[in-house]
């Protein structure tokens, strides 16, 4: 996905990277001490049809490059590839596919696997979507096997058909279906490139996160994971999607559509036509269609509600859980524009006056919480810390530890990235740090600070893959959250452990607008229709 150098031999590369799973054999490549294979598939659907397993096949399979992507019913379209670089792919329904990272093509390697499943909700994004995704590095700094999975989203993973029988019983949850069979994928084929299925981590980020936290309440996926790591996914609010209004807006997504006497021909139209009759369907119903309006739904049978207000399911309570967010998230600077010129060199009255405009009168009990909170650091960012994110992790782990479940640990990336003259980490921004990436994306790059923070953050996050632990040698102690510690773990020029440190704040911090004044608004492509904003 970027340029790598050149540092060995070409001599010393094995011939023939073949791995054998239980379909048959694949061949892949090669690449400074790792082997990656692209393209796997792990399941075939039809449309609004659970995931059936690949049949076997004969000879020896390439797997060199992606498979296809989902389809997405908009696509964003990054307005600043310098922050988060993107890379889009081909679109298709059979999209069943993982990829590959691993030192090993020995069966008895027994490796920590990690499973990366991707973010943009339950509506967009693929598994090589952001460069930060490449797993090459990660493999190699931590000795482990990568996977990345591409599933179905939006109206073919998660569109709720239940209502015209049990043809469609599970139409409401098809893309957590998918990530089921790619565990299961997993759990019977990791063995031929090293990987131990007896230790698998599941990890995601944003909507990656979220459906983490829908897999450790799904009981078909218990056992399939041993640790689970939920990143920037949890916004707080009620968070559920209940048969009632799933099946609803189904029925009128069919009615749009003129299917309701003969519901199997929305199997077979394209899916464009199925998006814009989505969109109709929404428009008439008075429901916006955001990323994360679209998602698993609570049936109680194969999805029991979010962890954040559900109790946490029996099958899944042994699993160990890095749970966590970063400062700013979609309210850092770099997304709310209050006023010219960097933050940093704001004038003290500017500064006074932008926080009574955002937080009216709690501006002076705010800029003081932030100050307990983070002494040494200006008042200006007070503006661009996320609250909805970090409550929301904070209280995820104290839960699971309230509920019995194994050791939960609390993080925070707080690296301030020298774009803009200093920009709050935004959204995405510690996914290079924990991929070992960090090097090559130059708007969070900082000499001799990203190195020795990336080797601390995936240091953690390998640790933990290895024994469900995160501490290891290279960093401070990191105890899990009990009911009285307030621990959490913060990643910054200095990573320290801090124990109740921005309760004050979080509990200062009024609403404020979600995106400030942003006039750097993203545009998106919606199927089959005219370039819109959001």
């Amino acid at each position: 996905m970027y340029p790598r150098r050149l540092t060995r031999s070409v001599i010393s590369e094995p011939d023939y990277p073949v791995a054998e799973t239980r379909g048959g054999k694949l061949r892949g490549l090669w690449e400074e001490g790792v082997f990656i294979f692209r393209g796997v598939r792990y399941a075939r659907a039809a449309r609004f049809h659970m995931p059936e397993p690949v049949e076997p096949w004969e000879g020896t399979r390439e797997a060199i490059i992606y498979g296809p992507v989902c389809p997405e019913m908009r696509t964003p379209i990054a307005h600043d590839q310098f922050n988060v670089p993107h890379y889009h792919y081909i679109q298709d329904e059979d999209c069943h596919f993982l990829n590959i990272w691993t030192k090993h093509l020995e069966m008895n390697a027994k490796r920590p696997v990690m499973v990366w499943i991707h973010g943009g909700g339950f509506s967009t994004g693929s598994s090589i979507e952001l460069y930060a995704y490449d797993g090459h590095e990660l493999a190699d700094f931590g000795d482990v096997v990568v996977v990345s999975v591409n599933h179905r989203l939006n109206c073919i993973g998660y569109l709720d058909l239940s209502g015209f029988g049990d043809e469609y019983r599970y139409t409401g949850n098809l893309g957590q279906a998918d990530l089921v069979a790619a565990l299961q994928w997993v759990h019977d084929n990791i063995s031929a490139f090293g990987g131990d299925p007896d230790n698998v981590t599941i990890m995601g980020q944003s909507g990656g996160g979220g459906k983490v936290n829908a897999l450790l309440q799904t009981p078909r996926a218990a056992g399939l994971f041993h640790r689970a790591v939920i990143q920037s996914g949890l916004f707080g609010g009620d968070g559920d999607i209940f048969p009632e209004r799933s099946r609803a807006f189904g029925a009128a997504v069919v009615e749009e559509l003129g299917f309701s006497h003969d519901v199997k021909r929305i199997e077979t139209i394209p899916y464009y036509k199925l998006a814009r009759a989505v969109y109709a369907a929404a428009q008439r119903l008075g429901i916006d269609l955001s990323p994360i309006s679209m998602g698993p739904v609570k049936d109680d049978d194969f999805y029991f509600g979010t962890g954040e207000i559900n109790p946490f399911i029996r099958e899944t309570k042994n699993i160990p859980v890095l749970v966590g967010s970063v400062l700013g998230e979609f309210d850092q600077n770099y997304n709310n524009i209050y006023a010219p010129g960097s933050k940093n060199d704001w004038p003290e009255e500017l500064v006074e006056r932008l926080l009574r405009e955002v937080y009216g009168d709690a501006a002076e009990a705010v800029k003081w919480a932030h100050r307990e909170a983070y002494p040494g650091t200006p008042d200006a960012d007070a503006l661009f810390i996320n609250r909805g994110a970090r409550v929301a992790a904070r209280d995820y782990a104290r839960k699971r530890f309230e509920e019995g479940c194994a050791p939960a640990y609390n993080w925070l990336f707080n690296l301030e990235c020298p774009l803009n003259g200093g920009t709050i980490p935004w959204h995405n921004a510690e996914e290079a740090y924990m991929f070992h990436n960090a090097c090559y994306l130059e708007a969070s790059y900082i000499p001799g600070v990203s190195e020795k923070l990336q080797d601390e953050m995936t240091g953690a996050w390998v640790a933990f893959a290895e024994t469900g632990d995160p501490n290891h040698a290279g960093m401070a102690l990191w105890h899990p959250v009990d009911g009285e510690n307030g621990a959490c773990m913060i990643f910054d020029r200095v990573t320290r452990e801090e124990h109740h440190h921005d309760d004050g704040l979080m509990a200062t911090l009024p609403p404020k607008p979600f995106a400030g004044r942003n006039d750097r608004t993203p545009k998106i492509v919606t199927g089959g229709g005219p370039r819109q904003s959001l």
